[in-house]
């Protein structure tokens, strides 16, 4: 078995005496029906099979780690989402070899269309060395089911129905539920104990849970998202004035399904159009091929604190006065919505035993609301931290090589995350907003610049004059 030797042997310690006879197996309920043995322990446990989840389940099992992933739900399954992939995403999804022919429903996209201060411009993606030159749209509810299926393609015992509690902790006073114990707050601050696993419950079809499950393993990856439970049971809160977006979104039928561009609208009003106060954030309509397109609009708040604004009647009024060219028929299911974390909202990204990754660290782009392509980023740099420590030799180079994951995904975002931060302190003032739309979009030198920055697709090496103000700006900004 490929391990994390020295980690595992801080489970194995920690959980003597409280594990009987080392049983790595349960019998499980689900709805009252037996489900047989279920194996509880292995190197690596992922919390949620969302993009993040399950792409680091695929890499690991593909680095030779024994893998449960524990998913809440079942597939396929909705999450509030544009469905629409930039080419950074795009270049994720080739790295990871997810495969995405048109005959499957992935809907290649040209470019950005943007619309607003009286411009209708078209801005293609540009070719770049680094990136794919295309962008993708797919519903997630597709999407998120073809990358759990990819990570059990790799090997990942990728499992639906499961329910996360908590945390289980470990050190010298045994093991313990994270939301029972004051020592949970010492994997956090001294490093005193660390996670050596999970508590979980089987979940059936009719919502009814079964009995609490440990699962153990000498690493965590908490990927559980927006709600970022686990984390917060370890003390690890949410930074309060780093940048925060809602977003909602439903899907139209509509005859330019098929359309292969990306369209944003840049003016989202909360009252009177052109009398009352012009918002940060902007209008999507992203064409998924099927008949429908998803639309959406999300708002973005620099410090922190979700606006109390009613985005659904924002959403129906944008709609009552733009976008008429879509022809919109019938509206598909529901509007629903979610709030976005950004900017590396939640530190530190490692603790002891466990690793965030994606929504659960705040891994969210504060210029455009995409968390997908950074999640899939963090599960790559969480494998290659634990590559590292199994091939460490001693304790403390085991430990130091997971905490690189840190370090790493700093190094990768903390930079641009931060010109983030400046960019959401800017646009929440209505007139920059303004000034933006109407002067900015219509100067192609700006443009040449602004659509990397927004997108963040840009060469960090080499390329045009704008990909190496971007790369030079990215390095001399403090790190989020």
């Amino acid at each position: 078995m490929h391990s994390l030797p020295l980690a595992r042997q801080a489970v194995e310690r920690a959980a003597a005496g409280n594990a009987g006879s080392g049983t790595c197996a349960v019998r499980a309920l689900t709805g009252g029906d037996y489900a047989g043995w279920v194996r509880t322990e292995a190197d690596v446990i992922v919390i949620g099979a969302g993009p993040g989840g399950a792409a680091a389940a695929h890499y690991f099992a593909r680095e030779g780690f024994d893998v449960i992933a524990l998913e809440k739900s079942r597939f396929p399954r909705e999450k509030v989402c544009g469905d629409g992939l930039t080419p950074r995403a795009v270049r994720e999804l080739q790295l990871i070899g997810l495969p995405t022919p048109r005959e499957e429903g992935w809907i290649p996209s040209h470019g950005l269309r943007m619309i607003g201060g009286g411009h209708r411009l078209e801005f293609p993606w540009h070719d770049l060395e680094s990136f794919p030159n295309y962008g993708l749209s797919l519903p997630r509810a597709a999407f998120d089911h073809k990358l759990a299926e990819h990570a059990r393609s790799a090997g990942a015992d990728v499992r639906e129905g499961w329910h996360v509690e908590t945390a289980l902790i470990g050190g010298d006073f045994g093991t313990a539920r994270a939301d029972e114990a004051p020592q949970a707050q010492l994997v956090r601050t001294r490093g005193e104990a660390r996670v050596v696993g999970v508590v979980a419950r089987p979940v059936d079809e009719a919502g009814k849970k079964g009995d609490p499950v440990e699962f153990r393993a000498p690493l965590v990856i908490s990927a559980d998202g927006v709600s970022a439970r686990i984390a917060l049971g370890l003390g690890i809160e949410r930074h309060a004035k780093r940048p925060i977006g809602v977003a909602v979104r439903t899907y139209f039928e509509t005859p330019r399904h098929d359309e292969e561009w990306m369209e944003g609208h840049l003016e989202i009003w909360d009252g009177e159009r052109g009398k009352s106060k012009l918002l940060p954030g902007y209008g999507w309509i992203f064409p998924l091929g099927d008949g429908t397109a998803n639309v959406g609009l999300g708002t973005l708040s620099a410090k922190g604190t979700p606006s109390k604004l009613d985005h659904r009647a924002l959403l129906k009024d944008w709609l009552d006065h733009s976008a008429q060219d879509w022809e919109f028929g019938e509206q598909v299911g529901p509007i629903k919505g979610a709030a976005i974390p950004m900017a590396f909202n939640r530190q530190p990204h490692y603790v002891p035993g466990m690793m965030l990754v994606g929504d659960t660290g705040g891994m969210v782009n504060p210029f455009n609301g995409e968390g997908i392509a950074y999640a899939m980023q963090a599960a790559r740099r969480a494998t290659e931290a634990a590559v590292a420590a199994r091939e460490a030799t001693t304790a403390g180079g085991n430990e130091a090589a997971l905490e690189g994951y840190a370090r790493m995904m700093k190094d990768d975002l903390g930079g641009y995350y931060s010109l983030g931060r400046v960019f959401a302190s800017l646009v929440n003032h209505p007139s920059v907003m303004k000034a933006c739309t109407r002067y900015g979009l219509p100067r192609p030198l700006i443009m040449e610049f602004t659509s990397r920055l927004l997108a963040d697709v840009y060469e960090q090496r080499g390329g045009t004059w704008a990909d190496r103000l971007l790369a030079s700006l990215t390095k001399v900004a403090p790190s989020a």
